[in-house]
């Protein structure tokens, strides 16, 4: 029989969509579900990047654009990066694509197989899952609830070797929801620096903050000698199913992944460009009011996972994410995952899916109603308890 490539072997794919795969299963069997394991929103994109794509496709801007992305799009991020950020990129810079897909384009543009990236762990499972399908070696460095999940630098420093070819950070974090501050962004830059290496900021959440301020490495060098910054529009603005992000980076590996992207996509259809433009140019104090709204929904889930037994949660400052310990339960993540979705039909994700350092935890994500955090959550206290009671851990 014929076999497929060793490059395909690797591949894993992201658990998330594995697990929503398998409770739309359970939904269409008649069981309620709590959706907590997609990184999705339970809110719409606000109307005017609607009615921007609706503009778009009604005045035909369904055909082939340029592959970096359309000029206007790409002028309207280095404005934004200027005001938020503090400096404004040159065009070229700048590479409009899914956000996602990023990840994939930048490790293969910097790393050879056997060479080693460095990402935190707990971490985004894309960091993990192209290290595996392309041979790249993943080097962890661990984030730590008694640190509040925030990166230490030295974490960072004593796993760069002579193969290590890019480091990862991502502020604010997926799955633990911890902010880094700006001492430690600038180490963590200094490091790269220092090092010859390249450096991912995945900021993807970067308007999704509460409690602290975004901070970015581009500060030091705007982007054109090592730092690539990773954003797009599923996160802030509630448009997942856009699948619309951009990179800014030194203008070489920018060229390099356009490349690249203009090899297996083409180009990113013009109309979700628009929709993207609508977003940024359109009024921005919709987005506060929503993570206000985040805001609440975050203190609200903290306090009813923290009432219970045997599940203890930090609160995050920033994304849509919270990462608890549910050590006290007895259970392993996974055992955990199963016997909440069998018990009490919520689904969450494994801390195990985010790395080896995310065992002994789960991920949920808040972004749902009050009603469903309530009625979730109540669910897990109820079935725990009886749980820990029967072995004597209550």
């Amino acid at each position: 029989m014929k076999q497929l490539s060793a490059l395909t072997a690797g591949l894993i794919g992201q658990p998330m969509f594995k697990l929503l795969a398998k409770v739309k299963d359970l939904e269409k069997a008649g069981q309620q579900i709590f959706h907590f394991e997609i990184g999705d929103t339970d809110f719409r994109a606000h109307q005017h990047i609607i009615d921007a794509t609706k503009a778009a496709l009604d005045n035909d801007q369904t055909h082939y654009v340029n592959s970096m992305g359309i000029a206007e799009l790409r002028e309207a991020v280095c404005d934004y990066t200027k005001e938020t950020l503090g400096f404004k990129p040159e065009l070229d810079q700048v590479l409009i694509m899914p956000a996602n897909a990023i990840i994939d384009f930048v490790m293969r543009c910097v790393a050879n197989r056997r060479d080693e990236v460095i990402y935190p762990d707990p971490g985004f499972s894309t960091y993990i899952a192209v290290t595996n399908y392309t041979g790249i070696r993943k080097i962890g460095f661990p984030l730590k609830e008694e640190n509040d999940f925030c990166v230490r630098s030295e974490e960072i420093a004593k796993r760069i070797t002579d193969k290590t070819r890019l480091i990862i950070i991502n502020s604010p974090h997926n799955p633990t929801g911890s902010v880094m501050n700006k001492d430690e962004i600038k180490k963590v830059a200094q490091l790269a620096k220092e090092n010859d290496l390249y450096l991912l900021s995945d900021e993807i959440y970067s308007r999704v903050i509460y409690d602290k301020t975004h901070y970015s490495p581009s500060f030091i060098d705007k982007c054109l000698e090592r730092t690539i910054i990773l954003n797009g529009f599923a996160k802030g603005y509630s448009m997942p199913g856009w699948r619309l992000g951009y990179a800014i980076g030194p203008k070489e590996i920018i060229k390099k992944m356009g490349i690249l992207f203009q090899t297996i996509y083409s180009c990113t259809p013009p109309f979700i460009q628009y929709g993207g433009l609508g977003a940024l140019k359109g009024d921005q104090e919709t987005i506060n009011l929503r993570i206000r709204q985040f805001k609440i929904l975050r203190d609200l889930i903290v306090k009813k996972l923290n009432e219970i037994p045997g599940v203890s949660c930090l609160s995050p400052a920033g994304a849509y994410y919270v990462f608890p310990n549910i050590r006290g339960t007895g259970m392993s993540s996974n055992d955990f995952a199963d016997f909440v979705l069998e018990k009490a039909g919520v689904a969450l994700l494994p801390g195990s899916c985010f790395g080896q350092h995310g065992e002994g935890y789960v991920r949920l994500c808040f972004t749902r109603s009050p009603e469903i955090i309530e009625a979730a959550c109540e669910r897990m206290k109820g079935i725990l308890e009886v749980k820990l009671n029967e072995v004597g851990l209550n």
